[in-house]
Formats: structure tokens, C-alpha cells, sequence
């Protein structure tokens, strides 16, 4: 039990210094925060309000991530290098391809609730 608390005490200082200084975790965490209520609004189903609202925290997910790998990259080394700017890039691919599927997602949704089509 003692190991699952301090987990959750890493991960809430974690959140915590992403949630100060980060800017795209900071914008992602207001996409979260605006994504709940519209969500229940433009969502048909438990489900479909769920994909919405899981969507948002995958992006969510794959910036603190990323974050993590840049994190590990800086305190490896700050000299360019062309396989630490590699795992920085891929890092940021990654974010991009979770923000196309959420962008995705939620197109699928307005389409579906203002045209009728599913």
C-alpha cells in the first residue's frame, strides 16, 4: 500500500510543476475543462461522451509523455544530437497524431449531432 501512495504522490507533483509550467499541458488542461461540458451537450450516449471526453485525455496523455522524454533528453545531454532530437521529434509526433484523432473524433460528433448522421 505504501509503494501505491507514493506513486500517487509522485504523480500528483508530476502534475502539479506540468500544470505550472508547461503551456501545452496548461492549453490541454483548458481543452479538458471546456471539452466536459460541450461534450455532455453534443455527445448522444454515455459512450460517445466518453470517446469525446477520452479523446481530449489521450492528447492529454501523450503531451505528459512527451514532456517526460524531452525531460530525460535535456538532463542527458543539452548538445544537439541527432538521436536525441529524434526521440524529441517523434515525442511531438506523437501529440500531433493524438490531436488529429481527438480533431477527428469530435468532427464525427458535430457531424453526427447537427446532420443527423451517424
Amino acid at each position: 500500500m505504501e509503494r501505491l501512495i507514493k506513486a500517487f504522490e509522485n504523480s500528483v507533483r508530476a502534475f502539479n510543476r506540468l500544470r505550472r509550467s508547461e503551456k501545452a499541458v496548461q492549453q490541454e488542461l483548458v481543452l479538458l475543462l471546456i471539452a466536459l461540458p460541450v461534450g455532455w451537450f453534443l455527445a448522444a450516449t454515455w459512450r460517445g461522451y466518453a470517446l469525446l471526453i477520452g479523446a481530449v485525455l489521450l492528447v492529454l496523455l501523450i503531451e505528459v509523455l512527451n514532456t517526460g522524454i524531452e525531460a530525460a533528453c535535456d538532463a542527458f545531454s543539452r548538445e544537439f544530437n541527432t538521436d536525441i532530437q529524434l526521440a524529441k521529434d517523434c515525442g511531438s509526433l506523437a501529440v500531433l497524431i493524438s490531436i488529429l484523432m481527438a480533431a477527428g473524433i469530435w468532427a464525427l460528433a458535430v457531424v453526427e449531432r447537427l446532420w443527423g448522421v451517424s
